[in-house]
């Protein structure tokens, strides 16, 4: 398995529905993330602007942030 990090900024995260997006610093498409995909499983919400590390995965439905760490 090939696990690839990637540096990017909270886009958006809706606290309530637990789902938003992050944008990858080195640019591309938005990622799709869940408040399931936070590594950290006492942290259950992201705030808009803040780092976060994170691999990709892909399903069905696209490209969605995983083992998502903020700082």
């Amino acid at each position: 398995m090939n696990l690839q990090l990637h540096m990017g900024r909270v886009k958006w995260f809706d606290a309530n529905e637990g789902y938003g997006f992050i944008s990858p610093m080195n640019g591309g498409d938005d990622i799709f993330v869940t408040r399931k995909s936070i590594a950290n499983k006492k942290i259950k919400s992201l705030s808009e602007g803040q780092n976060v590390e994170f691999s990709v995965t892909r399903n069905s439905d696209g490209i969605t942030a995983a083992d998502v760490i903020a700082y």
